[in-house]
C-alpha cells in the first residue's frame, strides 16, 4: 500500500514514542528499539503528514480512498474519540493551547477543539497547498503553491489573516524559522526556464 508520511518522535504520557500513520493504523514504535508499542485503527490508507499529539491522542489525516482527521488515544486501546472527513491530505496541522489547526489542499484554514473534533471557525486563505503551515509563537505561516504567504494567528477566536506576502510564482516547501530569521525555497519561471531559489527573510 502507498504512504508517504514520516516518522514522528513525540513524548506522550512520559514515554518517548514513534508515531507512523497511514496503511489503516497508527503505530506507536520504541524508538530504541522498534518494538512495537501499540498499534490501532484511525488512520486511512495513504497519508502524507507528520503527526502530532496533544499528549492525549495521535491526530491523523489522510486522503486516500477517504479525506479523514482523527484523534486516536495514544494508549493502545485503539479507542477513537472523534473523526471527521475533513480533507487535509498533505500539509501538516499544528496544536496549540488545546485546540488544532489545520490548513487544507484547498485553500482553507480550519481550527478545531482537540479534544472533541468540534469546529470553531473556518476561513478562506486562497490557492492550493503543498508546504505544511508552521507556528511561531501565536502566528502561523502558511505558503501556498503560487508562492504566497499567509501569516494568521494560531487563536480560536476565528481566522485573522495579519500579512500577506508574495515570494516566486511556485512553493511547495514548508517554510523553516530560526531564531529572527525565516527560510523559505520557492521558484520563478522566466522565459520558460524555471529556476529554484532559497530565501532567508529577517534581520
Amino acid at each position: 500500500m502507498p504512504n508517504y508520511t514520516s516518522p514522528v518522535l513525540l513524548t506522550i504520557g512520559g514515554k518517548d514514542q514513534i508515531i507512523l500513520i497511514g496503511c489503516d493504523v497508527v503505530t506507536s514504535l520504541d524508538p530504541l528499539t522498534g518494538k512495537t508499542l501499540w498499534e490501532a485503527k484511525g488512520a486511512t490508507t495513504e497519508c502524507v503528514t507528520s503527526t502530532v499529539t496533544d499528549g492525549t491522542h495521535v491526530f491523523t489525516t489522510g486522503g486516500y480512498p477517504k479525506n479523514h482527521v482523527s484523534a486516536v488515544r495514544a494508549d493502545g486501546s485503539g479507542k477513537i474519540d472523534w473523526e471527521n472527513t475533513t480533507r487535509v491530505y498533505v500539509p501538516s496541522m499544528l496544536i496549540r493551547d488545546g485546540y488544532l489547526y489545520a490548513v487544507q489542499d484547498g485553500g482553507s484554514a480550519v481550527c478545531w477543539k482537540a479534544d472533541t473534533g468540534k469546529q470553531v471557525w473556518s476561513g478562506r486563505l486562497g490557492g492550493t497547498f503543498f508546504a505544511s503551515p508552521v507556528r511561531v509563537g501565536d502566528h502561523v505561516l502558511a505558503i501556498n503553491e503560487a508562492g504566497r504567504t499567509y501569516v494568521f494567528r494560531a487563536s480560536p477566536d476565528g481566522l485573522k489573516v495579519e500579512a500577506e506576502n508574495q515570494l516566486g510564482t511556485e512553493a511547495f516547501a514548508s517554510p523553516v524559522v530560526c531564531g529572527n530569521r525565516v527560510y523559505l525555497r520557492v521558484a520563478t519561471t522566466d522565459g520558460g526556464k524555471r529556476q529554484e531559489w532559497v530565501y532567508c527573510v529577517g534581520k
